[in-house]
């Protein structure tokens, strides 16, 4: 695996230390336990993998490379370079600035943009048209791309899909950079559609089983196909690409509903002449991270901590796993874990901050169920006993975007607030 040159300020001590170590133990990575440290008053359950991957790591090189070789130039980003706000403000700190914000709002007119300026194509990638439009503005589009190769994986299974005359099921969320790129990418070789989850992918069933009338679908799916898509034509052949960053099972299930939908339709023995079994197009390290929080489940933690960018779509989706077992508090920094008795951070299904009281003092429940339990001793259980003692249990991860210097201070500061015997 290449090893990139990234600003020292975003390595950490303790969490490298860690990583190598497991690397060294495991080169293979079979095993998907976390790590444990344990400092008496309170222990870290540390995923096995996190933080930064090799498409962001890439994109980091290549950006600070162009900062520090161009100096006086104006250079210029397309979007966020990643979903991690520390990387984008130390960018801007440089005098980086952005064309367009993560929806795709123009920030800067193309007008006030020239030749003799650097426009770089973030790790999501961008659109077609949006490459024409550098291109015609005589800007380098190649040398100044950091795409994730991972990204462009999925371009070319799309490109693939569609030379076999299937149209491409893009699994994504139809605003993020990365499904707006390969929606622009897949839509030049094959009609498209993006489903947002699984629920989605229900209704696209009904209507390819007709259940729902064909016309129903330009409303339920506005702004997520492509132009001139014939429902009676274009449904007649699918085939299943994601967004990276998705859920692994959700993409799976999607899948497995689509194959489902079209053996009911035309029978098992003409299944191949209607659905494209296409391997799962999830980055390797999306995929490994997801594995590594799904481990965490099987921890005794009191509660659990993901850093991260609130808008980074990996991050969120492993507070959604680690939400199907403990409170999880979705922080991007040490700076949110404001005293022993305050907490600000992100509520996914609120999409806003929020402040939790007494956040040290959270137990897991189920380890409350079970103390309860008749013939349940505290004295011949050790994880009981450390409860009784004050100890804390924390279960921590971070997103592909998320520097690990970023998890090292949150870990640090865990520590100092959690004094022995709170």
């Amino acid at each position: 695996m290449k090893k990139f040159d990234i600003p020292g300020h975003y390595r950490s001590s303790i969490i490298s230390e860690i990583k190598a170590k497991r690397k060294l133990e495991d080169p293979r990575k079979k095993d998907f336990a976390p790590t444990e440290l344990d400092f008496g008053h309170v222990k870290f359950f540390i995923a096995r993998h996190f933080g930064f991957c090799y498409g962001v790591e890439n994109a980091i090189e290549i950006a600070y490379k162009i900062v520090n070789e161009n100096p006086g130039k104006n250079i210029y980003l397309l979007s966020e370079m990643i979903h991690n706000p520390l990387v984008n403000q130390d960018l801007m700190s440089r005098g980086v600035k952005f064309v367009m914000d993560t929806d795709g709002m123009q920030l800067i007119d193309w007008n006030d943009i020239t030749s003799d300026d650097i426009v770089i194509i973030p790790a999501f990638g961008t659109t077609l048209e949006i490459e024409l439009l550098l291109k015609e503005k005589g800007i380098d589009t190649i040398k100044y791309n950091t795409t994730c190769p991972f990204v462009e994986k999925v371009w070319k299974k799309a490109d693939s899909l569609g030379s076999e005359d299937y149209t491409v099921i893009i699994h994504g969320k139809h605003t993020h950079e990365e499904t707006r790129a390969t929606f622009s990418h897949s839509v030049k070789s094959a009609p498209s559609v993006i489903v947002r989850d699984i629920e989605e992918t229900k209704t696209l069933c009904r209507i390819i089983a007709g259940e729902i009338k064909a016309e129903e679908f330009y409303k339920l799916f506005a702004g997520k196909h492509s132009d001139e898509f014939n429902v009676d034509k274009d449904l007649l052949r699918i085939g299943v690409v994601n967004q990276t960053t998705m859920l692994a099972s959700e993409t799976q299930a999607i899948a497995d509903l689509l194959k489902e939908t079209m053996t009911n339709k035309y029978g098992a023995e003409n299944l191949k002449d209607h659905f494209a079994d296409t391997r799962d197009t999830l980055c390797y390290a999306t995929n490994d991270n997801q594995q590594a929080t799904l481990a965490l489940l099987d921890a005794d933690a009191d509660f659990a901590v993901v850093v991260g960018g609130y808008n980074s779509s990996n991050t969120t989706h492993l507070v959604e796993l680690l939400e199907q077992k403990y409170k999880t508090y979705f922080i991007s920094g040490a700076e949110k874990i404001i005293s022993q008795d305050e907490i600000k951070h992100f509520d996914i299904h609120k999409k806003g901050e929020i402040i939790t009281k007494d956040f040290l003092k959270e137990r897991n429940p189920a380890f409350l169920i079970q103390s309860e339990k008749p013939g349940f001793s505290k004295e011949t259980d050790t994880q009981c006993s450390e409860k009784n003692t004050g100890c804390l249990s924390i279960a921590v991860t971070s997103g592909a975007s998320c520097p690990d210097a970023v998890v090292d201070e949150v870990l640090n500061k865990l520590i100092s607030l959690k004094t022995p015997n709170v």
